[in-house]
């Protein structure tokens, strides 16, 4: 039975606390939305069973069971039904394991009524949500890619924690506007920040905002990430660049869905969805104490992989032709036999970003305007990383041969660190953001 031919959006409400029960119908009627109650698992999975509801709310601890329960039978039965878990205040390791499990959300006790109102609405919304049909789009048809556009869909109708993993040009802010195109907050603010390429001493005021007359220079109040992605999603990408100190104030402002502007004596409500990502294995720089094991909890709910192009070389001409497609003016130009078979056989450490570089440079050159050849595309071969150090009497092409000096030191002085960067850059005697350049010019994974 659909929503519209039942009236009034129906709740599944899943506690044994009296109290927190008349709370709870209370703000829903008044949202004009219709409740009913459950005091056990085992009622709240007959009523499931037996009749149609938009969306469930269960509390974690229940007298005959946790409330996961709820949430896997949900799953296991294919229920259209959004499931949010109430936990206790502070039971981060509950909230986790719920997002993880498959619920939608998460209210911690004691509820706040602001919070609550704004889960409903987006569990609502998502029930409402046509497929995306933005300009957003990973194109492909290999198994990789039809699984990654698979998860994204998935992902897209919950508000879990998603961590995106990828070699660097892999497209993983594109999945993380995918997914938020996809989902209930679609029409709310989606804010991409670049985690590595803002100085530690501003970090604070650019994520939380500051008040006026903070510091020097701080002339009227400003907004920072967090409140400029207000009701949408933050993507956070190389997450693995924030110091420690900021991984704490970030640990707080998830946990809290609450952020204090820098000169403030308040905290203002946040709610955000948070998408982060990296080309850093996290977890060895957990185990080396350089990222926090409680942040790196609350991130990693749910990981999506990106393949690297080498993974889905089928798909390479169908990229090009499109990336061809909108570099043109007018009518594209198109690959000869021989440049797709020889973009198949590269190896694009820099990944589609490469790919993309590759062709523009081909289009630049190509004697022909409507036909790229082989020759246009400029490959060059790229070493193994076995082959990096440098041998007398190959130093022709001189570019080529500084290149591979360079590419040598930053990835040693890189092993030396263990891939952090910032070490990595101060034994180079070089800045962090020269460092970045210089590895994406390389493409230094």
């Amino acid at each position: 039975m659909s929503r519209k031919s039942r009236g009034q959006p129906r709740v599944l409400l899943i506690d044994d606390e009296p109290d927190l029960l008349e709370l709870l119908e209370l703000t829903l009627s008044r949202m004009g939305l219709d409740t009913t109650r459950a005091e056990t698992i085992g009622e709240a999975i007959r009523l499931l069973d037996s009749e149609s509801f938009d969306l469930c709310l269960t509390d974690m601890r229940l007298p005959d069971g946790p409330g996961l329960r709820v949430v896997e039978h949900i799953n296991q039965k294919g229920l259209d039904v959004p499931v949010a878990v109430i936990t206790a205040y502070g039971s981060a390791e509950n909230a986790v394991a719920a997002l993880k499990a498959g619920a939608f959300d998460y209210l911690a006790k004691p509820v706040a009524l602001e919070q609550l109102r704004a889960l409903v609405k987006q569990a609502l919304k998502v029930l409402e949500k046509a497929p995306p049909t933005s300009g957003f789009r990973l194109l492909g048809e290999s198994p990789a890619m039809l699984h990654v556009r698979d998860m994204i869909e998935r992902l897209a109708k919950s508000q879990a924690p998603v961590f995106i993993t990828g070699e660097s040009g892999s497209g993983k802010e594109l999945a993380a506007r995918m997914i938020h195109t996809g989902g209930a907050r679609a029409e709310l603010p989606f804010v991409a920040v670049n985690c590595g390429a803002i100085p530690e001493n501003l970090m604070e005021s650019e994520f939380f905002g500051y008040r006026k007359g903070a510091f020097t220079g701080a002339e009227t109040d400003r907004d920072g990430f967090f409140q400029a992605a207000n009701g949408g999603t933050l993507f956070l990408d190389e997450v693995a660049d924030l110091p420690l100190h900021m991984q704490v104030k970030l640990l707080r402002a998830i946990q809290e869905k609450k952020v204090r502007k820098v000169g403030a004596t308040q905290e203002d409500a946040v709610d955000v969805r948070i998408i982060s990502a990296t080309h850093n294995k996290l977890s060895a720089l957990v185990d080396a104490g350089e990222f926090r094991q409680d942040l790196y909890y609350r991130l990693h709910v749910i990981e999506l992989a990106m393949p690297s192009l080498r993974e889905m070389r089928e798909d390479i001409p169908l990229i090009a032709n499109a990336i061809l497609e909108r570099l043109s003016r007018g009518i594209p130009a198109k690959l000869d036999p021989e440049s797709i078979v020889a973009l198949e056989r590269y190896p694009f450490p820099g990944n589609v970003r490469e790919l993309e570089n590759v062709l523009e440079r081909g289009v630049s050159l190509a004697a022909d305007t409507q036909r790229i050849s082989a020759d246009d595309l400029h490959l060059t071969p790229v070493a193994e990383e076995s082959e990096f150090a440098v041998t007398a009497g190959d130093k022709w092409p001189l570019q080529d041969y500084l290149d591979r000096v360079e590419r040598s030191a930053i990835n040693e002085a890189l092993e030396k660190t263990r891939y952090n960067r910032t070490a990595a850059a101060k034994l180079l005697g070089i800045t962090f953001r020269a460092m970045r350049y210089r590895m994406e010019r390389l493409a230094i994974k």
